[in-house]
């Protein structure tokens, strides 16, 4: 098997794309059913940017997302670009998707970056 230039090889990197597509389809599973059910996916140092405000912290975190004004949502997931992170052992993650909100039958437009850094336990978070 042939190593790209920085080493990896096709399947070192075909891993880092599945587990960041799992990731996706996990995260977003959960957020447009219960939203409550995401703050296990994040940590103590986790970070949360949303428009403009900062968020620290799983409870942080999930507080924000549970006060997002809309009733009922739906993710669809255009591109999900996923990156090594070698230095930190982990994945960097890049979607592009639509987001359907309450009635409204216009998506919505939405662009979200994940870094998942692997833990103790080799799970990612």
């Amino acid at each position: 098997e042939h190593a790209t230039p920085r080493g990896r090889t096709r399947r070192d990197m075909a891993a880092f794309q599945q587990v960041g597509e799992q990731f996706c389809q996990q995260y977003y599973q959960i957020f447009d059913t219960n939203r409550a059910g995401l703050a296990p996916l994040y940590g103590e140092q986790s970070m949360l940017t949303f428009e403009g405000e900062q968020f620290q912290g799983a409870a942080a975190i999930a507080q924000k997302l549970a006060s997002l004004p809309f009733q009922k949502v739906r993710h669809q997931i255009v591109k999900c670009d996923c990156h090594p992170n070698p230095s930190e052992n982990g994945v960097i993650i890049f979607v592009t998707g639509n987001l359907m909100v309450d009635d409204n039958q216009n998506p919505l437009k939405f662009a979200q970056v994940f870094y998942l850094k692997k833990g103790p336990t080799g799970n990612y978070f």
